[in-house]
């Protein structure tokens, strides 16, 4: 049904509703979604909670994730996300887009659109994606402090507190900071870039109780791991940060190098969503029928072909 259906919208707030996802026994899988369309796609295949990437929102944007975007802009895909598909979603908060009052500000503004958790990371601006090298860390109880800030202006979102240390640190410094950010207000830790089946185990054989998430992303340092193996070594949530925006990426390359070869859209017809399809997805006949004004729209039954030697 339509978002416009007030009977239809969930009556608990999103942190509460990702928590009981949390609750649950097994590992909660949270496949990225960039906008509207993959939320919708993202539910439709049966996923239960969704997460944000600020590397898919940056590049979706035309821009490196380098902590360029702001608390506003984020907030705009946070509403669209929320809106499409009515499920708890977990958002990528950077460094909290500054120190403790920003980032006070940035869970108000994100809870207010929609999300229910967001997580936090101990990187300096400019920040890097996770999985590259040289990044630089903030000192751990400044990053500390950010996290209390997170915790105490809150309603009911879920605080992650992600560790970058594990590059430069080590394990044991990851796991230092992992329960400084606990002892002050996190709900969960996501240790960033583990290399290794052994590296994760470790990590969470030393924060025993603690939620724990996994990034699964492509072309990083974390080689390919499922959800039931991540589950196995401790984990309770993981992420595919990215991947719904690799793939839609791919597929548009190969459309306009189709249309610049081809002079049109003809030769990749076959791998387009069709108008039926489409409108099903985005459920256009429900929103026709909230408007009596509105003809229910009749979907053509199929291209016009071209006579031979018609122009």
């Amino acid at each position: 049904m339509p978002y416009l259906v007030a009977e239809e919208l969930p009556r608990e707030t999103a942190g509460s509703r990702f928590r009981a996802l949390l609750r649950r026994p097994g590992i909660l899988r949270l496949p990225g979604t960039h906008n509207g369309m993959s939320a919708i796609q993202a539910k439709t295949a049966g996923f239960e909670g969704l997460y944000l990437s600020g590397a898919a929102m940056t590049a979706s944007m035309g821009l490196p994730d380098l902590g360029i975007i702001t608390v506003d802009e984020v907030a705009f895909f946070i509403r669209q996300i929320a809106r499409a598909s009515g499920l708890p979603l977990l958002v990528d908060g950077d460094t909290g887009y500054g120190e403790a009052l920003n980032v006070m500000h940035m869970v108000r503004v994100f809870e207010e659109a929609g999300a229910g958790a967001v997580h936090i990371e101990d990187q300096l601006l400019p920040k890097k994606c996770g999985h590259l090298n040289d990044k630089k860390l903030a000192d751990a109880h400044d990053m500390a402090a950010k996290v209390a800030a997170a915790a105490k202006a809150r309603r009911d979102l879920v605080i992650l507190a992600r560790t970058d240390a594990a590059a430069s640190e080590g394990l044991d410094g990851a796991v230092a900071r992992a329960k400084l950010y606990m002892e002050a207000g996190a709900d969960a830790i996501f240790p960033e870039a583990l290399n290794t089946a052994e590296m994760f185990r470790a990590f969470a054989k030393r924060m025993p109780g603690v939620p724990l998430l996994a990034n699964m992303t492509e072309f990083g340092k974390t080689p390919f791991f499922t959800a039931s193996e991540f589950e196995e070594m401790g984990y309770s949530m993981v992420i595919w940060p990215v991947s719904s925006l690799r793939v839609a990426n791919k597929a548009q390359e190969q459309l306009y190098a189709a249309i610049a070869r081809d002079g049109g859209t003809h030769k990749a017809v076959d791998r387009m969503q069709t108008r039926a399809e489409l409108y099903a997805t985005i459920g256009l006949h429900d929103y026709e029928a909230l408007d009596a004004s509105i003809v229910q729209t009749i979907i053509p039954e199929g291209m016009p072909q071209r006579v031979a030697g018609s122009r």
